[in-house]
């Protein structure tokens, strides 16, 4: 019942017109992109003077020199760097972006959905063409959004939901800091688990109901009442569970995870990503350079958490779990990406505010990497983590046109990745600033 009301929601949405920002349709089949830089994310280098040809939303050949064919739309884009679209491993479009989690009962499901559908087209304009989105407290307004962007109800990017978090009671993903003597309705305790058994129930369910990937709490977290960061909850027993379940249909398992030893139970039960890995440790770094684990590391979120702290908008307990995390989080970025380890970009936005997710490459540079690096880590690394490499994540032939571009040359200033002037999904323009 609740998902028919969301998708009814979302659907009643569609008779609005279009903003300025909005796809320019009808758009010709064919197009054909002059782009004066194009980032190579494959082989890391910069090409100059490219023309990408596009027809049906796919790329079809990029090249100098390329004959155009009549009747393409011609898109003037040789004073601009282009890249492939952005992809952001780590958010949570679908949820409120409220520093208090328990405002959500404040608001009915209906409200909900209203006030997140903002944040998957911001999100887009920034450049952000796909996202991994890890979790709703509310279970599967996140399946709705991804399908109303996907029937072109609203824009935003292609997105991969969880449908909710698996949590142990009272754990990490839970809605805490109630009385003992109120039952929440299921939508806001659906991922609940609390043995093998129990995780593998609730990740059935949620492959029925639509997710395309799982998220676990492997440990306490920052922004839960009641919850310490350090402390291990789900066992090695659980997390190995969860990793064949998801396993045997086809999906991949994230694990949140601060505390180095969960971080470690998390690698060896085989997930695909470790995200934070905030105190992760010299044999995490090891285990997960051996494994083929991404880290997942959003190294800008603590500006954010502490700047809603002097606002007032983070409750006190949250500040506390956050005491030095921040750093030790950026200091232990800096010995993974030293030791080769997989990264990827994820940014929690929610966290911070939705839409400005670029800022986070500047962070990944002060803290290690070059520039092609980072760009590289939201893009062919993000799609490689994600399982899709062969739909999107470079400019190659037979991928999705998804493509952006932006004034100046981020492999001299990473920061210009904060400004996109131009945001074009499977074909479909969506921003072009002259």
């Amino acid at each position: 019942m609740l998902r028919k009301l969301l998708v009814a929601i979302i659907l009643l949405l569609s008779v609005t017109p279009p903003s300025r920002a909005q796809s320019i349709a009808p758009q010709p089949a064919v197009a054909a992109i002059r782009a004066g830089k194009l980032i190579d994310v494959v082989s890391a280098r910069t090409l100059s003077n490219q023309i990408i040809l596009i027809r049906n939303g796919k790329i079809e050949a990029i090249g100098e020199n390329l004959p155009i064919p009549a009747g393409a739309n011609v898109i003037d884009l040789s004073k601009s760097t282009v890249l492939p679209g952005l992809i952001d491993c780590h958010t949570h479009l679908a949820d409120a972006g409220d520093g208090e989690p328990l405002h959500v009962l404040q608001r009915s499901a209906a409200e909900l959905a209203y006030a997140a559908i903002p944040n998957a087209r911001l999100t887009l304009l920034a450049g952000f063409t796909t996202v991994r989105d890890v979790g709703v407290y509310r279970a599967f307004n996140d399946v709705a959004m991804r399908d109303a962007i996907a029937r072109g109800d609203i824009i935003g990017p292609r997105m991969f939901v969880a449908g909710a978090y698996i949590t142990i009671s009272e754990g990490a993903g839970a809605m805490t800091g109630l009385a003992p003597d109120i039952q929440l309705p299921l939508d806001l305790r659906y991922g609940e688990a609390n043995s093998p058994w129990e995780v593998r129930q609730k990740i059935r369910l949620l492959v029925h109901h639509g997710a395309d990937h799982i998220k676990i709490l492997s440990t306490g977290a920052v922004l839960t009442h009641g919850s310490n960061p350090k402390s291990i909850e789900f066992t090695p027993e659980e997390l190995q569970a969860a990793v064949d379940e998801a396993r045997n249909f086809g999906l991949r398992v994230e694990a949140h995870a601060h505390a180095a030893e969960g971080i470690k139970n998390a690698i060896r039960a085989g997930v695909a990503s470790i995200e934070h890995a905030t105190l992760i440790d010299d044999e995490g770094i090891a285990l997960a350079k051996q494994h083929g684990t991404y880290l997942d590391m959003d190294i800008y979120d603590d500006e954010c958490i502490q700047d809603a702290g002097k606002q007032n908008k983070t409750p006190a307990d949250f500040l506390e779990h956050d005491r030095d995390l921040g750093e030790a989080q950026r200091l232990n970025f800096t010995k993974a990406v030293k030791a080769g380890v997989k990264m990827s970009f994820g940014t929690d936005a929610g966290v911070c505010p939705h839409g400005i997710n670029a800022r986070q490459f500047a962070f990944m540079v002060k803290y290690g990497m070059t520039p092609m690096q980072a760009i590289q880590s939201a893009t062919v690394n993000a799609a490689d983590l994600i399982g899709r490499s062969d739909q999107f994540g470079s400019l190659t032939p037979g991928k999705f046109a998804d493509i952006i571009a932006v004034n100046g040359d981020p492999l001299a200033d990473i920061r210009v990745l904060e400004h996109v002037s131009f945001v074009m999904k499977e074909g479909q323009i969506y921003k072009h600033d002259q």
